[in-house]
Formats: structure tokens, C-alpha cells, sequence
């Protein structure tokens, strides 16, 4: 079975994405909803998304879920940083990794907005070498948070990559390359592919 036929058997299973992929999978998102991905995608790092979601629930409620003000407080701050996200697990890390991404942003780019513009390479070679954000974390916010064509690659990938006898191979890049050779380069189907591969991997584990 090649890749494409598995993307369009994954579609017809799950016509609905649940509450949180809907956001990240939606076709037209506010600043705000980018903002709010790529600050997720440095928290989920290592922990369950409902620790996550318990954050940036609370950040929101406090109307502080922007780059901005989260500079801004890490800023004056880290330890007051540090307490916002506690629920998310290894808070001091994530505090220094979230608040390195923030002050990257608003000190060269000013806003997120403005981030949008670069090409991939720059942007995924400029995410790169923030502490803290590896291959998966970059391609997330790439894909998902900017809508640039970067298929993210994970555990879940890797085992559906294994299930189907797709490759040998499973290092990050080899798999991302043969993805993206398969695929329509289309934001767009690359993101709801890869959720309805984590939905469909969560659902096995489950079980």
C-alpha cells in the first residue's frame, strides 16, 4: 500500500478531528490561534496534551497567551514563567526552551506575523537552533502554526511506517524526505495526515 492510499483510507475513517486537532488542521487561522499552536508545541514536549491544554487554558484565562507577554514575563521574570506552565512537566526547561523562542520572535521578527513570511529553510534552520526546539517541535510550529508544507515526523509515524512495511529506514530525515516525495506538497493534506496518524496510533494504544 503506498502512502497516499493510506492518507485517503485514514480520511474516509476520520471525517472529524477531535477539539484539539481541529484547531491545529483548521484552513484559516488567526494570529492568536498561531501564536497559541506554536507555544503548544513547545509544551507537549514530554508530557500528555492534557497537561498542556491545562496550561494554556489557564495562560488564556489570564489573557496572557501571546509570544508577547509571555516574553514579557520571562523577561522580568523566569520564575514567574516557570509557575504559569508548571502543569506541563519539566517547567524549568520548558519555561527557558518557551521563553527562548518568545524573545527570538519578538526581537528579530517583532511579531509572529512577520515570522510567517520566511521561506521554510530559513525559518526551519533559524527554529533549529533555538535550545530546546529539535526537528519535531520545529516542523510542528512550521506545519501546523505557519502552514508551511514540512511533514512532521514521530513515534506514531514510525510505527505506521513499520505497520505497512513502507521503509526501512526510520530516521527522522530519511522519513520526512519520503513522505514528502509521496504526498501532494500541500500543507494542508500534510497536516491532517499526520493527525489522523497520531489519532489512529493513540487509538491502537489504547486498546
Amino acid at each position: 500500500m503506498n502512502i497516499y492510499k493510506i492518507y485517503l483510507e485514514l480520511r474516509k475513517k476520520y471525517k472529524k478531528l477531535n477539539k484539539y486537532w481541529k484547531l491545529w488542521c483548521k484552513r484559516k487561522k488567526s494570529s492568536h490561534e498561531r501564536e497559541k499552536i506554536a507555544i503548544g508545541a513547545i509544551l507537549a514536549q514530554r508530557t500528555n496534551w492534557k497537561n498542556v491544554e491545562i496550561v494554556l487554558n489557564n495562560l488564556e484565562e489570564k489573557k496572557i497567551l501571546s509570544i508577547r507577554k509571555i516574553y514579557q514575563i520571562g523577561k522580568n521574570n523566569l520564575s514567574d514563567l516557570e509557575e504559569l506552565i508548571k502543569p506541563s512537566g519539566f517547567y524549568r526547561q520548558k519555561a527557558k526552551y518557551l521563553f527562548g523562542f518568545c524573545k527570538f520572535i519578538i526581537e528579530n521578527y517583532k511579531t509572529f506575523k512577520n515570522f510567517l513570511k520566511q521561506d521554510i529553510d530559513k525559518a526551519r534552520k533559524q527554529l533549529l537552533n533555538l535550545e530546546g526546539i529539535g526537528k519535531e517541535t520545529a516542523d510542528s510550529i512550521l506545519l501546523y502554526a505557519c502552514d508551511k508544507p514540512v511533514f512532521v515526523i514521530d513515534e506514531y509515524t514510525r510505527r505506521l511506517t513499520k505497520k505497512y512495511h513502507l521503509a526501512n529506514n526510520f530516521s527522522y530525515d530519511f522519513l520526512q524526505a519520503f513522505f514528502e516525495s509521496q504526498l501532494p506538497k500541500n500543507p494542508k493534506i500534510y497536516q491532517d495526515f499526520h493527525a489522523m496518524i497520531v489519532l489512529e496510533g493513540q487509538k491502537k494504544i489504547q486498546r
